[in-house]
């Protein structure tokens, strides 16, 4: 075991001998140089870097044992080929180049003029001047190959500079420019994606998208990158999903394909394109089609026997008596505080409602055979003079009593009658009993009255 396998061993950190250093530029460009003087550099440092016509200034974004797998990855050579970090910026490098960006935005406009006047079907996109402002570079976009070599001459004329012209793609520009996506964060070719890969509609159908451009659409024109993110994952889960080609047969009727949940496993049938879906596992696919293919039909999606039917709706039957006498609920107790004669016990003998009596027997009761008795006899009483006014005055009297203890409270059962109660009571009986006219009993004349005069 050598030192360095030693030290590894023992958790001890080593130091990173690899030297070259990953620097990002205006658009999320990255490029790598070499780190020559072994600077202390950290991550987001600006450094200035040699490139072919002069200087340049970029941030650090990578470094270390990180930065080879990247090169492996992208397949860049450690060759001669990759040039040199000068220094640190200072701050006399950083103002230089400060003014130099300030010079992009005016010079686009003017070379958007100049190609009008041109006539070339050419779209620019961005402009990138060197921080030692001796270089620009245009990026454009375009279809077709376009011939620029008088716009060159023009532009070189106009701003006195080095002009160099960079076509693009669009997915390119795009991360050039930035934004952010429906998904609500910035856009990946702008922060971490590197190499676009071609996108096709048939990941979009195979992870059973709607073939609709304006949602599957990005930015930039072009399909959205992410549709390759997790089609992998659907590849993969797809292989056990049966192909249906065409309709499957049954004695309802061909059913046909409208859905498939290719991570439940399940598959959607309808018959004459109805909105009446039905769901079935793959695994019954597979059997219908097998069963078709000899030639059988079914006698619907889910049995292959009418009788096989009648035996799932006992089955259903069953279950649902079985969750009746889960869920039914108990009966509930009599209420203790329910008013009398509300309630009725389970002992309690049925209640017998009243029924009213015939004629006839109205006509047997006593107080109609009275009736009929004094109609055939008048009583002599009314044949005699009437009272005197003295006895009528007591009677008035006695009247004007009972009327104002018909307005008084009526004692409780509960409670004790005064002595006080007691005696007016009293009284109202004998006046009751002083007068001549004979009045049918009160409930309020006293709770020891029977009501027998």
């Amino acid at each position: 075991m050598n030192s360095f396998d030693w030290l590894s061993h023992m958790g001890i950190p080593q130091v990173d001998n690899f030297d070259i250093v990953e620097v990002k530029f205006k658009g999320g460009r990255k490029e790598y140089f070499r780190n020559v003087d072994y600077l202390d550099l950290t991550t987001g440092d600006p450094v200035v870097v040699d490139v072919p016509s002069g200087h340049h200034i970029g941030y650090v974004s990578l470094q270390g044992e990180l930065v080879r797998l990247q090169m492996q990855k992208r397949k860049v050579r450690d060759d001669d080929n990759i040039t040199r970090i000068y220094r640190i910026a200072n701050q006399k490098d950083m103002e230089k180049w400060e003014e130099a960006r300030n010079r992009e935005i005016p010079t686009l406009y003017r070379c958007r003029q100049i190609v009008e006047e041109f006539n070339l079907k050419m779209k620019m996109s961005d402009v990138e001047y060197q921080a030692d402002n001796s270089k620009a570079t245009f990026y454009y976009s375009a279809e077709d190959r376009v011939d620029f070599r008088e716009l060159i001459k023009s532009l070189a004329g106009e701003f006195k500079i080095r002009v160099e012209m960079r076509q693009i793609s669009l997915r390119q520009e795009a991360g050039r420019l930035g934004g952010v996506g429906v998904c609500g964060r910035e856009l990946c070719c702008s922060t971490w994606l590197v190499d676009f890969k071609n996108v096709t509609t048939a990941a979009a159908r195979y992870q059973n998208l709607s073939l609709n451009p304006g949602k599957l659409s990005g930015q930039c024109g072009r399909l959205k990158c992410c549709l390759n993110y997790e089609l992998d994952t659907y590849m993969d889960a797809i292989k056990d999903i049966p192909q249906v080609e065409k309709p499957l047969l049954t004695e309802s009727g061909p059913a046909k394909l409208q859905k498939t949940d290719i991570f439940r496993k399940l598959m959607w049938f309808s018959y004459n394109n109805d909105n009446d879906w039905q769901s079935i596992s793959c695994d019954r696919v597979r059997e219908i089609q097998e069963l078709n293919e000899k030639g059988i039909k079914v006698f619907n999606l889910q049995v292959d026997n009418s009788s096989d039917l009648v035996d799932l709706a006992a089955q259903s039957t069953r279950e649902l008596e079985l969750l009746d006498k889960k869920f039914t609920k108990k009966k509930k107790k009599k209420s203790r505080n329910k008013p009398r004669g509300e309630g009725q016990n389970a002992g309690d003998a049925p209640r017998q409602t009243p029924t009213l009596p015939t004629p006839s027997q109205r006509l047997q009761t006593p107080k109609a055979q009275n009736r009929r008795n004094v109609a055939e006899n008048p009583s002599p009483q009314k044949a005699q003079p009437s009272a005197p006014k003295q006895d009528s005055r007591e009677g008035n009297e006695a009247r004007k009593k009972r009327n104002k203890n018909r307005n008084r409270p009526k004692p409780n059962s509960n409670q004790e009658v005064g002595p006080k109660a007691q005696n007016q009571v009293g009284k109202a009986v004998e006046n009751k009993t002083q007068g001549n006219r004979k009045f049918p009993p009160r409930r309020n004349q006293g709770p020891n009255n029977d009501g027998n005069e």
